[in-house]
């Protein structure tokens, strides 16, 4: 990492947990909703989920940390974290759209947007550090996933 002060470090991995957390209270009772859920094929046992997130928002937060601390023009470096942000704020609110409100459908929308937004996040980190973009290719291949279990399960419910 460039001048990612470990102090930084600790706030934007702490920060993109925060997101998590936040997240899930506001989601209800995850667990409950998610058993009362046909499930498509390759879904994963519950258990799986929140794992898999704590390490995802961990690398979101240092990926953006990295940018935040890069020789990158000040434009350049905002108008990245700013879709940081912003597909923070889309990924916070997926799980309340899906578990909370069950509206399964519109969830579709909100994580096709969370996908177009991942990407654009990634290309904009990768013209200022291939390792900050490359640290959210686990990101983006896991709402890849998301996306099928999402769609799969919004047909067969």
């Amino acid at each position: 990492m460039k001048k990612c002060k470990i102090s930084d470090l600790l706030i934007f991995i702490l920060s993109a947990e925060l997101v998590g957390v936040l997240s899930s209270l506001f989601a209800g009772n995850i667990g409950e909703a998610y058993q009362t859920l046909e499930k498509p094929p390759l879904s994963p046992p519950a258990i799986v989920f929140p794992i898999v997130w704590t390490i995802l928002y961990a690398l979101m937060g240092i990926s953006a940390c990295i940018i935040y601390g890069s020789n990158a023009e000040k434009k350049q470096k905002d108008s990245a974290l700013r879709t940081y942000r912003i597909q923070l704020l889309v990924n916070f609110l997926w799980s309340i759209v899906y578990f909370r409100f069950q509206a399964l459908w519109t969830s579709v929308i909100v994580i096709t947007a969370l996908l177009v937004l991942i990407v654009v996040m990634i290309v904009k980190f990768y013209r200022i550090d291939k390792t900050a973009a490359f640290l959210n290719i686990p990101y983006l291949v896991w709402v890849l996933f998301a996306s099928y279990l999402n769609v799969a399960t919004a047909v067969i419910n």
